[in-house]
């Protein structure tokens, strides 16, 4: 139980998918020539894909830790706290193994994790957030979001659009940080809808035990 040494950088938030791509491509690409190793946590195996693909029309070496490479997690975990690795995980693939800093990585500031959307649960969120810093070693994180991520898909085709609508960018060509309020009631939303069919999906199973 060492103290935390965690760098919690401002959640960003782009009105397309594409936007938010090319500005998480161009922070990996900074982090990776500054030395440090990056985490890069996608919702899908499509996304870890798409990405892996933009990663290489830029030459960053990266790995890639997914469903299809499930035989090789540990070892491919193992490295992602090397000078410069670039990993981009699949849903926290390969948890449950130590992402140990390899020599001078602390020095420069340990793993920076890089989330691209925020899940329908808040609970894997976390675990990707809580691979950076470690038993006291330094590490950093940040979210790059969009209004066109899988979360909100949940809410109406005429409310996305009346969202978009309304969205202005500010000088720096994202959207104001007061639009995370939206992500984070949607997965609320989610959440709480997800609890209730648990619930119901457990009260049929004791029914049909009983009969």
């Amino acid at each position: 139980n060492r103290p935390l040494h965690r760098v919690n950088h401002p959640d960003v938030i782009y009105l397309t998918e594409d936007e938010k791509w090319d500005a998480a491509v161009e922070e990996i690409r900074e982090v990776h020539k500054s030395g440090r190793p990056t985490l890069v946590g996608t919702v899908s195996i499509e996304k870890s894909e798409l990405l892996s693909r933009k990663l290489d029309k830029f030459g960053v070496k990266h790995n890639v830790l997914n469903a299809k490479h499930h035989e090789r997690e540990a070892e491919i975990i193992a490295q992602a706290g090397r000078k410069g690795a670039v990993t981009i995980a699949t849903n926290m693939a390969g948890r449950g193994t130590d992402i140990l800093l390899g020599d001078g990585v602390a020095e420069k500031g340990g793993l920076h994790v890089i989330a691209t959307e925020l899940h329908s649960s808040k609970r894997i969120d976390r675990q990707l957030i809580g691979r950076a810093a470690r038993q006291g070693d330094p590490g950093s994180f940040q979210f790059f979001l969009s209004l066109e991520d899988e979360l909100l898909r949940c809410l109406s085709a005429k409310v996305r659009r009346r969202f978009q609508a309304k969205a202005r960018l500010d000088k720096q060509g994202d959207l104001s940080g007061s639009w995370l309020r939206l992500f984070q009631r949607t997965q609320r939303f989610l959440e709480k809808t997800h609890r209730k069919q648990r619930k119901h999906l457990l009260r049929q199973e004791k029914f049909r035990a009983d009969l």
